[in-house]
Parts: C-alpha cells; structure tokens; sequence
C-alpha cells in the first residue's frame, strides 16, 4: 500500500490486489509473473484509461485516476509531479519500479531510472509531455553486468492536471522483460515515440539540454573600455543636463564646507 498526501490533497492509495493460493495448494504466483511479454497489453490498457477519463477534455485531472481502474498495471504504474523545467519526482510507484531500484523510490527524482548519459535527453522529453502536453513512450535497455543480465524496458507518460489546472502531474508505467537480477537497474534511451493529445496537432520536438529548456548562459564578462581622451586644445561638448548619465550627474555634485 502507498500512501500520498501530497500538495495536490488527494489522498492516493494504491493496493496490490491479493491473489488467493490455489485450492491444490502450491507456490502462490503473482499475476505479472505469468506473462512476461505483455508489456504492450499494459500500456494500450493504461493508455485506454487514461483517455477514457478525459470526457472530452484535452488532458484529464489527476484527481480523475483511481487505482481500481488500472488494475492489471499498478504493478508497473507511477504518477509523477514536475518540480522544475524537464524534472520530476515519483509521488507514487508501483511493485516493479522498487523491484528494479532495489529501495522506495517514492519522491525520488524521475531521472534516477536512467544512467546519467541519458539523464538529459529524458529531461527534454519529460518537458515535452509537460509543456505540449503530448504523450511519450520510450524504449529502454539496460547494459548486462555481474550479476545483471540484459535488460529491456518500455516507458509510457501522460500528462495530468493538477487541482490547480496545470500541466504538472503525468501518470505513466515502465515494464521490463527478462530478469531483473541485481539492483538498482538503471536504463539508456533507446528510441522515443511522441504523441500529440489532439490527433492532427504538430508534435513538439524535444529540445536539446543546451539550448532547450535550460536557462541561457550569462553574457561573459568583459574588461570596461577605457574613456575616449580628447585631443589636447580640444574640449569636449558637456552634455545637457537630461542627455548626462547618471554616474556622470553624481559626479558633478560637490561638498562644501563653510567654517564662518
């Protein structure tokens, strides 16, 4: 059970659901156990739900999703609040994302999934959700090691509203296949898919790290040029008093002292 009392107030309870143990007894078997290959059932479902609580909206509420309506995906499924341009943090995290981290990875950011060579390009496409809002799916792997065998994965993030109306909730679901093995697993980017909410909308392109969403680099510093010095036995014009800078009418003021 996870419990999120967050800034949006909506209390968020996700409870796995509890399978029974066979009446012939035997090792109890949870239901993503069965078929590892359904990824993409798990995200046509998700994808389905999510556009059933629109009601002819552009984007749902994030006050709409309810845990008994993605049942079969909780296990995979998390909800995410932006905190700042192109970065998240998970509110809410499903079985698989703590199997894959190995710890709770509630209120951790986003971009601890991935290995930091990816962490930008993720951040342009997490902003592009954001921002558009549009609707991203992304295919992952994660390089094999000791004891971490290859690992793929598929990615999907729909935006929400918050109870404020803007764009900075997403609901979303990552599965992988093949064994897990030693955590924490971190994954590359390996292909992206964006969707627009509104069919027949342009698709925004995410913009790359250093020129996209992050702030522009201050100006360089540069030493003052020198003041110009007139020729000898030629004065320069004094300016009029509303054409002086300010420095220049501070300079003329002076103290005098009178000790009569």
């Amino acid at each position: 059970m996870f419990n999120d009392n967050g800034d949006d107030g909506v209390p968020d309870i996700i409870r796995a659901k509890a399978f029974p143990a066979p009446p012939t007894g035997g090792e109890v078997l949870h239901m993503a156990d069965f078929d590892p290959n359904r990824a993409g059932q798990i995200l046509l479902e998700l994808r389905h739900y999510w556009e059933g609580l629109r009601k002819g909206r552009a984007i749902p509420d994030r006050a709409d999703v309810e845990p008994k309506g993605i049942r079969s995906a909780l296990d995979f499924a998390f909800i995410l609040e932006r905190v700042a341009p192109g970065a998240a943090r998970f509110r809410l995290a499903g079985r698989h994302l703590i199997d894959l981290m190995g710890m709770e990875v509630r209120g951790m950011p986003f971009c601890s999934l991935l290995n930091p060579e990816s962490r930008g390009r993720l951040s342009d496409v997490l902003e592009s959700v954001f921002k558009a809002p549009q609707i991203a799916e992304l295919r992952l792997r994660s390089e094999p090691g000791y004891g971490r065998p290859e690992l793929v994965a598929r990615m999907l993030v729909l935006p929400l509203k918050s109870d404020l109306g803007d764009v900075t909730r997403a609901m979303g679901c990552i599965i992988s296949e093949g064994e897990i093995g030693r955590a924490p697993r971190r994954f590359d980017i390996m292909a992206e898919e964006l969707t627009p909410v509104i069919p027949g909308a342009l698709v925004l392109e995410p913009s790359p790290s250093a020129a996209g969403f992050t702030e522009a680099p201050a100006a360089p510093w540069r030493a003052a040029s020198p003041a110009p010095v007139a020729p000898e036995g030629v004065s320069e014009p004094r300016p009029a008093e509303g054409d002086a800078s300010p420095e220049a009418r501070r300079a003329r003021f002076r103290i005098v002292i009178d000790n009569d």
